[in-house]
């Protein structure tokens, strides 16, 4: 009986080991003071950007938004609802600010 409980338990904690590990770490790269890595904003950002009409610009705010947001939707337009935060920063002119 104590070898069964002894096992559970090990099963446990395995799984919880694991769980941890498997854990998606592509979409936050946040080091350990809370600021996202632009090893994660600029590829995200590049991608998002790609068809913009006006690139230094898309690329100059998707990264505000990036930094603040911890995320980019996927895609080059759209798909913001993956991201509430970014969805929902406005400008000074109530727009979105966030390509």
């Amino acid at each position: 009986m104590a070898m069964i409980i002894i096992s559970c338990r090990f099963l446990v904690i395995s799984l919880m080991i694991a769980s941890s590990l498997l854990i998606d770490q592509t979409t936050k790269l946040v080091l350990a003071d809370g600021v996202v890595d632009d090893a994660f904003c600029d590829p995200k950002c590049k991608v998002r950007c790609s068809k913009a009409g006006r690139m230094d610009r898309c690329l100059e705010y998707c990264g505000i938004c990036c930094r603040d947001c911890h995320c980019v939707p996927s895609g080059t337009f759209g798909n913001k609802d993956e991201c509430p935060c970014y969805r929902d920063k406005k400008n000074s002119k109530g727009q979105s600010k966030c390509p």
